[in-house]
């Protein structure tokens, strides 16, 4: 009885984890998205009511690790922007 309870927590435990790895591949998608869209953003075009959701999204991807954001912008085939 131990056995087989063993194996059902194994089994769920690796559903549980296959699903997060599928979720952080969309969420990778989705960061990857953003980054591209804010890099190709020009401010100067965008209206005034829409500044706070900019900035907004510009904060949240600059506070993702490099090596995260570089996951996600390979997972929508993206280059990053240099800097000048």
């Amino acid at each position: 009885m131990t056995h087989v309870l063993h194996e059902q927590e194994i089994s769920m435990l690796r559903s549980e984890v296959e699903m997060l790895m599928n979720e952080r591949q969309s969420l990778l998608k989705v960061a990857g998205s953003a980054a591209v869209f804010v890099a190709n953003l020009d401010s100067g075009k965008l209206p005034a009511d829409l500044y706070e959701a900019a900035e907004m999204l510009s904060r949240c991807l600059n506070d993702v690790s490099e090596d995260t954001l570089q996951e996600a912008l390979e997972r929508v085939k993206a280059e990053p922007v240099e800097s000048d």
